[in-house]
């Protein structure tokens, strides 16, 4: 039987992928007939080889073939050339591959995995035209809005939990559409409410991107120059057990960002090509650093960057105390004109 999933959600796929091995049977056999090829380098001869190889001591064999969507898509381009390795179909190739997927053995599971197509590209896609009336292709593009809510609230229930909306809302902010990623601080969730519904304390609590949440929003506290609200903000990470050398990695690594972001504006980079570039998994940690480089300059985040790094040579080497070096840098930067003094 021939699967194929396609789309940007890789989580999904990996589990409609474990849905299949646990429908074949005795996991151990399964190892020793289960094959997985790189789709950007193999041929028609090795997949048709592969597929029509008889599984020992076992009734069904798993062939896996990664990235063979991605050999015949769009892709992205450099120089006005599409990137090695690609082709757009018009050799033919495509057919070859489909060719070698008729009439599958009665003993062989075949899933293809497009995991970098993209839903609006599969209609460009000469492969999956192809391979679309010999069996159904299935989409798994990135969830958003409700569609991510209602998959944290299945997860929750089904786990035999519960959540508040405000929770759901929350935490689908602070880790985005990564399931990977939201699947662990789910399961955090659950373990850290025991019993009670999780609630949107807890997801402040327990949540690693709401770490970061608050060190966007002492950034902003920072650059307007509020000294007492970034104080407070400051020792509310400290006392969650972020030492001062870390605080200061992630002050810079957002001052970073926020630079990066008004670079690849300015070189009218979309906000995807952004976001991937920068790392992000979150839609929510995006957001924000490009609402910081709309309202604060480039002047005034150099004097930033250049006081966080006067401060990590200071706690560095001895001069000052970790926590008195944050705290004196928070007052200095609450200045309207930051002058060094180290």
């Amino acid at each position: 039987m021939l699967h194929i999933f396609v789309g940007e959600d890789d989580f999904s796929i990996r589990q409609a992928l474990e849905g299949i091995k646990k429908g074949i049977g005795d996991a151990t056999a399964l190892m020793t007939n289960t094959t997985v090829l790189d789709g950007r380098e193999v041929t028609v001869e090795q997949l048709r080889n592969a597929c029509d190889t008889v599984p020992f001591l076992s009734e069904k064999r798993l062939v896996i073939v990664e990235r063979l969507p991605e050999r015949f898509g769009p892709g992205e381009r450099t120089g006005g050339k599409k990137k090695a390795g690609r082709t757009d179909g018009t050799n033919g190739e495509h057919q070859k591959f489909a060719d070698a997927l008729k009439d599958l053995p009665p003993f062989t599971e075949a899933v293809i995995i497009g995991a970098e197509v993209k839903t609006k590209d599969m209609g460009k896609n000469p492969l999956l035209k192809a391979l679309a009336p010999l069996t159904k292709i299935q989409s798994f593009p990135l969830m958003k809005d409700i569609q991510l809510r209602q998959w944290i609230e299945r997860r929750v229930r089904l786990a035999g939990g519960s959540i508040t909306p405000a929770a759901t809302a929350l935490l689908s902010r602070f880790v985005g559409n990564d399931l990977w990623t939201m699947s662990s601080e789910v399961d955090k969730l659950l373990m850290y409410a025991g019993s009670s519904p999780i609630e949107e304390k807890d997801v402040r609590d327990v949540v690693s991107y709401a770490q970061e949440a608050n060190v966007f929003a002492m950034i902003d506290a920072i650059l307007e120059m509020r000294t007492g609200y970034a104080q407070r903000l400051m020792q509310q990470l400290l006392k969650g057990g972020v030492v001062p050398a870390q605080l200061l990695v992630l002050l810079s690594r957002q001052v970073r960002i926020i630079f990066q972001v008004k670079e690849m504006r300015l070189n009218r980079v979309n906000r995807a090509d952004m976001q991937k570039k920068l790392g992000l998994t979150s839609d929510f940690l995006l957001t924000k650093a490009w609402e910081q480089a709309d309202r604060y300059s480039p002047k005034r985040l150099r004097e930033l960057y250049q006081c966080l790094l006067e401060t990590d040579i200071a706690i560095k080497t001895g001069k000052l105390e970790g926590d008195l070096a944050m705290n004196i840098l928070v007052v200095e930067l609450g200045q309207k004109d930051v002058i060094s003094t180290r």
